[in-house]
């Protein structure tokens, strides 16, 4: 199973929806106490309080997890759509994002922030920072509305692959793209008990009230009820009534497509201001799915080569290069690893009920398949550029 840490992890979002697609979290890092208080409601793993701007002292914490993947959305604020269009202190964080990949040199890395990130100068110098350091990237603004969430919000995301060509895994998005919007009513049917909602604009040029047959639009860290003075909007879904509310805090943390047992923490203006920092849940976990279809891809086309090795690089006889890949795959079957055979791999796999069973001569050639496999990957020409060469 893939290993992964979440920086800049607010209430952790990116982390259960990354999660819930089968990647190990192993740990997450936020400053600001109520988001990490919130986090530690609902994950087992450690969270720590450290200023990720430190980058030498991040590195020397994040090390011991030996992440193969590095999730996060730095502060996005300066470069928002809500802020002033500026880049000022905190967009700083996206470098320092980029320098914590460039000390540790994950195997893959996911970067998500605001659409507008993709053209700041902050995102400039990761990108350069990114690239140094040898990885391919795959740069897409997705909206989460045609990603399987009920809202219209937009969020760019930088995948980093150490080794690979850039775009990648834009393949593995493109086909997991829907043609169409998921509106509220797909999502939740008719059990949220209203058809129209009030969610506050930004200036009475926009509307204002919506419908539960179109996405909902983004989720921001501000939750208000309908003002006596709003004077309507021509393209409202509705007249403003008895029958429009704005919505609550536990209707908007499910629009986020958190999970209803989600436990939150602090007052009601810090969990709104949560969930409006957060990552939609399902769009996490959609990115995390093509991410992990590539690997699998990957893997696939790895067990030719791999094979290859066998023969010409160790001599075996081709009876035995089989045997050795369809014990490699048959550990795989019982524990993903999705490129990853390390010491954590064996130990996990050991302590399998599945593995146990098996009997001590067949223990044995499968963990001599895997102590192969491993080497086969810690050489330079299995990297994923020159398997497609």
């Amino acid at each position: 199973m893939i290993k992964a840490v979440d920086l800049f992890a607010g209430c952790g979002g990116l982390s259960r929806g990354f999660q819930d697609a089968g990647i190990d979290i192993r740990a997450a890092f936020e400053y600001w106490d109520v988001a990490a208080n919130c986090y530690e409601k609902n994950f087992t793993h450690p969270v720590f309080r450290i200023d990720l701007s430190d980058v030498s002292n991040a590195a020397k914490v994040i090390l011991p997890f030996h992440p193969d993947m590095i999730i996060g959305g730095p502060p996005c604020q300066d470069f928002s759509h809500a802020g002033k269009r500026i880049e000022a202190e905190r967009a700083g964080l996206t470098g320092s994002f980029a320098n914590i990949i460039k000390c540790i040199l994950p195997k893959f890395f996911v970067m998500e922030n605001v659409d507008r990130a993709e053209k700041s100068n902050a995102y400039a110098y990761a990108r350069q920072t990114f690239k140094e350091a040898g990885y391919g990237l795959t740069e897409m603004v997705l909206d989460a509305s045609y990603c399987g969430v009920p809202q219209k919000r937009k969020r760019f995301f930088c995948i980093g692959i150490q080794g690979a060509a850039d775009d990648a895994v834009r393949p593995y998005i493109e086909q997991k793209i829907s043609r169409q919007e998921t509106t509220l009513r797909d999502y939740f049917g008719n059990s949220l008990g209203f058809e129209f909602y009030y969610r506050h604009p930004r200036n009475y040029s926009r509307r204002a009230v919506f419908s539960i047959d179109e996405p909902a639009p983004t989720m921001r860290g501000v939750n208000r009820p309908v003002p006596k003075g709003y004077p309507g909007h021509p393209n409202d879904a509705c007249p403003i009534g008895a029958k429009v509310r704005a919505l609550t805090t536990q209707e908007r943390a499910m629009i986020q497509t958190f999970p209803t047992d989600f436990v939150w923490e602090g007052n009601k203006t810090d969990m709104e201001q949560m969930i409006g920092n957060a990552v939609p849940v399902k769009l996490a976990e959609f990115v995390a799915r093509a991410i992990i279809d590539y690997i699998h891809c990957l893997n696939h086309e790895e067990e030719g080569t791999f094979y290859s090795w066998l023969r010409e690089e160790k001599q075996y006889a081709e009876r035995v290069a089989k045997d050795i890949v369809c014990r490699s795959k048959r550990a795989e079957k019982m524990l993903p690893a999705f490129g990853t055979l390390d010491d954590d791999y064996v130990f996990s796999l050991e302590h399998l009920p599945e593995f146990k069973e098996l009997s001590v001569n067949v223990r044995s050639q499968i963990k001599k398949a895997i102590q192969l496999r491993s080497e086969f990957l810690s050489i330079p020409h299995t990297k994923e550029s020159e398997i497609r060469a």
